[in-house]
């Protein structure tokens, strides 16, 4: 069969980097960055995290090829910020709207099983 080894989907190798920024010159303000090792779940959630930011004119993520396992997000701001600024502040975002998640639904699964017992 012609597909990768399994391994290949989520191991960095030595001198690999998880995520390259590449201005571009096309556009003021944009860059594009390349995530390795990620793939539409991660690139769909920075995305939408990036369009609630008012800072933020534009971001858009694609797959380059199915069998590569990165995606490249492209990010355009306004001009009292960075693309690389927006972006942490996204993932930053994200980390914490994860976590209040997470305990939610612990203390739903907590909750329902006090209701069973």
């Amino acid at each position: 069969m012609n597909a990768p080894p399994t391994f290949e989907s989520f191991l960095l190798y030595e001198g690999e980097q998880k995520i390259i920024v590449e201005t571009d010159t096309k556009v003021p303000n944009a860059a594009i960055f390349t995530i390795n090792k990620e793939d539409h779940t991660l690139g769909n959630m920075i995305r939408n995290q990036l369009l609630k930011d008012p800072q933020v004119l534009f971001a858009g993520y694609k797959l380059p090829h199915p069998l590569e396992h990165k995606f490249l997000i492209r990010i355009q701001t306004i001009n009292t910020t960075t693309p690389q600024k927006v972006l942490e502040d996204a993932i930053k975002d994200l980390i914490s709207e994860l976590s209040l998640f997470e305990e939610r639904f612990k203390e739903a699964i907590k909750e329902k099983k006090e209701r069973l017992d």
